[in-house]
C-alpha cells in the first residue's frame, strides 16, 4: 500500500490513529460504494465490523492504489 505525505501527517491525529491499515485495505478491496471525483480521486466506503459497523471512507489518488485520506464518515448513508 502506498500513501501520500498528507495521509501520513493526518494519521498522527488522535481521531485517525486508531484506523487500522487492514481496514483501509479492506475498503480498497471490498467497497460498498465508489465515487470518482472531478479531479480523478476515488472515494470508497465500506462498513468496518471491528469498528462497530461504522463506515470508513478511503480516498485514493487517480492511480487507484495510493491512499490520500481515510476517516470514519459519520454522514455516509448506505
Amino acid at each position: 500500500m502506498k500513501f501520500t505525505q498528507y495521509f501520513l501527517s493526518m494519521r498522527q491525529r488522535p481521531d485517525r490513529a486508531s484506523i487500522e491499515l487492514e481496514w483501509i485495505q479492506y475498503v480498497i478491496d471490498h467497497p460498498e460504494r465508489e465515487v470518482i471525483q472531478a479531479d480523478g480521486r476515488i472515494r470508497r466506503w465500506a462498513s468496518i465490523v471491528g469498528a462497530e459497523g461504522r463506515y470508513l471512507r478511503v480516498i485514493l489518488l487517480p492511480d487507484g492504489e495510493t491512499v490520500h485520506n481515510a476517516f470514519f464518515d459519520r454522514r455516509f448513508v448506505p
